[in-house]
């Protein structure tokens, strides 16, 4: 079938909200949960198609101003998944982050304009994480004019992607009521199979340990293959795959994930919290 024709027939389809195994399998609130963001979707059409297509809750990222983005970001509303702008900040290295790159340079006008331009290229967007950014999210100044635009929404979640270990991303949202999460594990910074799996693995083990966790991957052909195969696998390991948005809902009621944690380690007398892990930063393309 021709990429076109497979994308409006995505369009076509009523909203998908589960099969029937994944019925039989309600959402616990006590097993351990991973959310996973597949960003930088927007300018290739048949791996975007792929990401949309993966099984359960996978949040997809989409580049603004990008040539299949808006048509992508409708396809994922349609299979029931959660989207996001992968909004794009300047970087330390001087890459050209893409269009509708937020810069140091800018007024706050300008900013201000960019920002809500991008948001409004993507369709459904209930939340937004950096793309690049090494550079903008060490500043204060810019991250508060950002969250002011956030909150100016009222209906937004912010994901610190964490592209360097200097971010004060997190830090200054906290400082707002703008729900957050960060990144704890880059899938793919080596697209090599067993990479791959090697940084799943620590995904899961680290929602075990603190009873949830965030990954960020990108539709590449190894990282596509690897989560077509493992995802309907998770139950099986006792995870549950969830949407960004639930994860900020365990988040409001840490005694879920006190319980995740205690039925997963067995005798934990002492919950962990949820929250930030020393997770190093990796500057992603």
């Amino acid at each position: 079938m021709k990429k076109s024709a497979l994308l409006c027939l995505l369009l076509s389809l009523p909203p998908l909200y589960c099969g029937a195994e994944e019925a039989a399998l309600p959402e616990n609130p006590i097993r351990p949960s991973i959310a996973l963001i597949i960003d930088d979707i927007g300018d290739n059409l048949s791996r975007g198609l792929r990401t949309v297509s993966l099984p359960g809750a996978v949040t997809c990222s989409f580049l603004p101003h990008t040539a299949y983005a808006r048509q992508l970001a409708v396809a994922a509303h349609r299979q029931n998944k959660e989207v996001m702008l992968h909004l794009p900040m300047e970087s330390e290295d001087g890459q050209a982050p893409g269009p509708g790159a937020l810069t140091l340079d800018m007024t706050q006008a300008e900013f201000s304009r960019t920002f809500r331009s991008d948001l409004s290229a993507i369709p459904y967007a209930e939340g937004l994480n950096n793309h690049m950014g090494s550079l903008m999210t060490q500043h204060p100044e810019r991250m508060r004019w950002l969250m002011q635009e956030i909150k100016r929404r009222g209906d937004l979640f912010f994901v610190d992607s964490r592209t360097t270990d200097a971010t004060v991303a997190q830090r200054v949202v906290q400082e707002t009521s703008v729900p957050n999460l960060r990144r704890d594990v880059f899938l793919d910074n080596d697209q090599h199979p067993e990479a791959i799996a090697r940084q799943f693995s620590r995904l899961l083990a680290l929602a075990k340990r603190r009873g949830s966790a965030v990954a960020i991957g990108h539709p590449y052909p190894a990282t596509l293959r690897f989560l077509e195969e493992q995802l309907p696998r998770l139950s099986d390991a006792g995870i549950q795959l969830v949407a960004l948005s639930r994860l900020l809902s365990l988040k409001q009621h840490p005694e879920t994930i006190y319980a995740a944690n205690s039925l997963v380690m067995g005798a934990a007398k002492t919950p962990v919290p949820l929250g930030p892990s020393p997770v190093p930063a990796v500057v992603t393309p």
